[in-house]
């Protein structure tokens, strides 16, 4: 039986990091941000134009519910190994993501749950999104933006490729799942996270907003 993904993220350093203007980007979309290890005035203003981010509106919320465990899945994909199951967020639960571990797939995959209806995601796009990530390898939440209960906004230029492959061309209301590859998200890894460089990781995203 495939195991529930919805524990408290365990690795505190993917948390949001504030950036200018009390900007919130999660280092686990963004990654190390250019000038993130540089003086804070210049580390304001670089992260500041490469994420292209705006704070969160504050009129829209993440739902903190768990979804029930016996929800069906809206896609099931098999990997290279393990399984991915996933349903994604409704207006009072969160998404539920189940894998069987480890969970690895060979190419980057994106899947529609539920189509919006709202205007079209460029690549040039100021997204306000909830997400929940779940590392393939041992199922551990890294980050979720349900959990905090408050969205995210950021640039889709500034962030990991596979997640603005995510966005892109969908619209906003939709409800969408990705299993990422190494390649298209932390090829290094992402120690602070808990990723290994071969590490597949999935999110399951709710997109609220675009501009």
């Amino acid at each position: 039986m495939l195991p529930t993904v919805w524990p408290e993220p365990r690795f505190g350093s993917v948390y949001p990091v504030k950036l200018k203007h009390g900007i919130v980007v999660s280092v686990a979309l963004v990654g190390l941000l250019a000038g993130c290890g540089s003086s804070d005035s210049d580390s304001d203003d670089s992260a500041s134009s490469t994420a292209a981010a705006d704070a969160p509106d504050t009129s829209q919320s993440c739902p903190t519910e768990a979804p029930a465990a016996d929800t069906k899945p809206q896609w099931s994909l098999d990997g290279e190994s393990g399984k991915l199951e996933m349903t994604g967020s409704t207006d009072s639960a969160g998404p539920l993501i189940k894998v069987t571990k480890p969970f690895k797939v060979a190419k980057t995959t994106v899947q529609t749950l539920t189509a919006g209806t709202g205007p079209e995601v460029s690549d040039t796009a100021t997204v306000t999104v909830c997400y929940t990530g779940v590392n393939g390898r041992d199922g551990n939440v890294f980050d979720s933006a349900y959990q905090r209960g408050e969205p995210t906004s950021f640039g889709v230029s500034g962030v990991v490729a596979g997640f603005g492959k995510a966005l892109v061309g969908q619209k906003v209301g939709s409800t969408v799942g990705v299993a990422i590859i190494p390649a298209d998200g932390y090829p290094d890894g992402q120690p602070g996270a808990g990723i290994e460089k071969d590490d597949t990781i999935v999110f399951a995203i709710k997109i609220l907003a675009a501009q």
